[in-house]
């Protein structure tokens, strides 16, 4: 199969998981297993290991780039699929979290309230939206399409550095007010 064949072939693969994993969590997000009725405890320790997650991937992100920039591609490609199961695995422990707990409410008021919500907000939006640069990205260079791998990875590590880098600042803000 030719390489353009297959990228086509990726490209429906991804065009769904785009938008599968957004609709997904957000089905997942507004189920609470306890109010079903099921007697599962919170998970109520795992915000902080999800948190230190957001932020072991921004490291290992800067990492890859690093290990590029001094030509050790091998480090690169391991650092980046380390930092994609990273990011699966956090996003299993948020819906777990979402699933068993209660949502907790920010409870700063003024300049910080407009702070954490313009910092929420924007994580959230871009979560969604750098899941297609992150798969089109890894994509192309599985399929040793640099050139196109290089573009495209010009605009995805600052938007998912961005995601990794805010949820751990979201998590931080949030954290004193958990029950």
């Amino acid at each position: 199969m030719s390489s353009l064949a297959q990228e086509k072939k990726y490209k429906k693969i991804i065009t769904a998981l785009t938008i599968i994993i957004p609709l997904a969590v957000a089905a997942l997000f507004g189920i609470n297993l306890r109010e079903l009725g099921f007697d599962v405890e919170p998970l109520t320790f795992l915000p902080p290991i999800y948190a230190t997650i957001n932020g072991l991937t921004a490291v290992v992100l800067i990492a890859a780039v690093v290990a590029i920039k001094n030509g050790n591609q091998k480090l690169h490609e391991k650092l980046n699929t380390f930092a994609i199961l990273l990011s699966l695995v956090f996003l299993v422990m948020y819906i777990a979290y979402h699933m068993t707990s209660d949502s907790t409410t920010f409870g700063g008021e003024g300049v910080i309230a407009y702070v954490y919500y313009f910092i929420l907000i924007t994580h959230i939006v871009l979560s969604v939206i750098v899941i297609p640069f992150v798969l089109l990205t890894y994509m192309r260079a599985k399929l040793g399409n640099f050139a196109a791998h290089k573009k495209i990875a010009r605009k995805t590590f600052p938007i998912w550095l961005y995601v990794a880098v805010t949820g751990v600042i979201v998590y931080l803000m949030i954290a004193p007010y958990y029950a």
